[in-house]
């Protein structure tokens, strides 16, 4: 994906290895409910004639001030309308303290991909760069892969107009487009040449769950490799990602594995009924999650009977990072007795919001209900915290080890260990 990498940027000083999403970043699945963008089905606004409506405020001020500065105000050029009116809705809506609550400017709406897990265009992981736009990546089997497309290949122009200077967002923009079109790129490779790839664009589909461990493969403590245990990484909850979930640990099960790690670092949210699907995948029965809303009433998902994974030991890695569905997953298989967490205190997303679709091609997404673990505990502005707690250290990160996968295989092993 034509993705920026700034959030990137900290996971990649802060874990091993970068695994795939951005907090909270998650396309608008308007009508459907998502968890780290939370959505449910749009309601009607309440009519003017509802007694339990609040009285309407005058917001004529706001147009007021607007119109002094225009006349007086001493710099004109920062008077920036879509930045002012960003700076007004964000103020007003940053005031509640709410995680779930935010606005989603157009250009955010038509760049997100977490949720809906595709996008239209060449297929290519790309980073800023000052020359240009660096490739990070090629996706598999896309376009930009097809095409011979290298990491570290330099973008040094979109149809002629040279990238220097343009940021991730602006060269997504410029890159992306409606599947079967054409668009023009001119590469810089690493021997300093210059071609230009003319390349039809075509969905790229993401995929949200892999099997290979952030350091390339399961070591214990002394660095010797662990083949005994499975190791399955779900980076959101998309609308694939339970499907993908399915194979993966049919796969891994097919191996014969003792036990397994399903890590969720970094995983910041995504679909209701996604993440509900996938922690269905390894209980047989037991609550989900509960949902309660504004007045109080509670729903509650329950599991029905499958365990995929056969009543095998888990260990789910979770971190600050993991955020809303992730945390929904993890509180689940621990309170049904299913895992055991590690890791760090989970970021504290606990609730779903409707999303609403702007006039200006924006959407406002409120939260309208929180949901609690299957113990009935509420984890908004709280998190999930780990039964066995393991912080990545400075010298961890120097040496490329990952002590928490490392805690999670003696954590597995110590439950797997015959008698």
């Amino acid at each position: 994906m034509e993705a920026s990498s700034k959030a990137g940027e900290d996971r990649l000083t802060k874990i091993l290895l970068a695994l795939a999403g951005l907090l909270f970043v998650a396309v608008v699945a308007l009508g459907a409910y998502a968890l780290g963008r939370e959505t449910a089905p749009a309601s009607t606004a309440p009519s003017t004639s509802d007694a339990s409506a609040p009285a309407e405020f005058n917001y004529d001020v706001l147009n007021q001030i607007r119109s002094f500065l225009d006349r007086y105000y001493v710099n004109p050029d920062n008077l920036d309308d879509e930045t002012l009116f960003n700076a007004a809705v964000n103020g007003m809506l940053g005031v509640l303290d709410d995680y779930g609550t935010f606005y989603m400017d157009p250009t955010t709406v038509s760049l997100d991909t977490t949720v809906r897990g595709a996008f239209e265009g060449i297929g290519v992981n790309i980073v800023q760069d000052p020359e240009g736009i660096l490739i990070a990546a090629p996706i598999a089997n896309t376009p930009a892969d097809k095409a011979g497309l290298k990491t570290g290949d330099l973008i040094v122009a979109v149809e002629g107009e040279p990238t220097k200077g343009w940021t991730p967002e602006k060269a997504q923009l410029r890159i992306r487009g409606q599947r079967g079109t054409k668009v023009t790129i001119s590469v810089r490779h690493a021997d300093g040449t210059v071609q230009d790839y003319t390349l039809t664009r075509a969905t790229v589909e993401l995929k949200s769950v892999g099997t290979t461990p952030p350091t390339g493969a399961l070591r214990d403590a002394n660095g010797a490799e662990v083949t005994d245990l499975g190791y399955i990484s779900i980076d959101s909850f998309s609308v694939r990602t339970a499907q993908e979930l399915d194979a993966a640990v049919k796969e891994q099960m097919a191996k014969g594995v003792k036990g397994l790690i399903i890590d969720v670092r970094n995983n910041g949210g995504g679909l209701r009924d996604t993440v509900i699907s996938s922690a269905d995948i390894f209980l047989n029965s037991g609550t989900v999650l509960i949902q309660r809303d504004r007045d109080g009433s509670q729903r509650e998902f329950a599991a029905r009977a499958g365990d995929l994974a056969a009543g095998i030991p888990i260990v789910v890695l979770q971190n600050k990072y993991s955020a809303s569905a992730a945390e929904i997953l993890s509180a689940a298989l621990r309170d049904n007795g299913r895992a055991v967490i590690v890791g760090e205190k989970s970021f504290g997303k606990g609730t779903v919001n409707q999303s609403e679709r702007l006039a200006n091609g924006g959407a406002l997404f409120v939260s309208v209900a929180y949901w609690l673990t299957p113990a009935g505990v509420r984890i908004d502005h709280v998190g999930v915290i780990p039964d066995v707690e393991v912080l990545l250290t400075d010298e961890d990160i120097d040496q490329q080890r990952d002590s928490q996968a490392i805690r999670a295989v003696e954590v597995l092993r110590s439950q797997t260990r015959s008698p």
